[in-house]
């Protein structure tokens, strides 16, 4: 999991990437649920590799990308995570609602890390059809647990 060096030490890069101290809340959207499904299923499985222990993630689930972010808020007035995840699929439709929903979406989740001063690891993937999605979700959902970490990890050194 973690590079051990000889004096039995986790090497600096490898330690930006260690979970074990951290409590981590999810949010995911339940709309596109078989490519959320996904990417929550690959995060968790990357967070608990990285050391967060398995009941230190909490999931939540709530109907869309729209609503991820009053859910986010909700997990931070708590204080109660050290970083949390938004997980969400946006898919491409003929309306301008795709870009309503992710702009909207995406500046309510900077606004609650922002106000709140927490990490949050932001996969609500825009894609413009469901091909994409289920190519990206399996390396995004990953990719949000190791950003969650090393962010929660930075943070806590600042």
């Amino acid at each position: 999991m973690f590079g051990i060096s000889d004096k039995g030490s986790i090497s600096p890069e490898d330690q930006r990437l260690c979970g074990k101290k951290f409590r981590i809340g999810i949010v995911q959207a339940r709309f596109n649920q078989s490519v959320t499904d996904a990417l929550y299923d690959a995060c968790q499985t990357e967070l608990i590799a990285l050391g967060v222990l398995s009941r230190h993630i909490d999931h939540y689930t709530v109907p869309g990308a729209l609503e991820v972010p009053v859910a986010l808020q909700a997990l931070a007035e708590k204080d109660e995570y050290d970083a949390l995840i938004a997980i969400g699929c946006i898919i491409r439709g003929e309306t301008y609602h795709f870009e309503l929903v992710a702009n909207e979406s995406g500046a309510g989740v900077t606004r609650v890390s922002l106000d709140y001063q927490i990490p949050i690891a932001n996969v609500i993937i825009t894609t413009e059809n469901m091909p994409q999605a289920v190519a990206r979700q399996t390396e995004k959902g990953r990719d949000a647990a190791r950003v969650v970490v090393e962010m929660a990890n930075l943070l806590e050194s600042l």
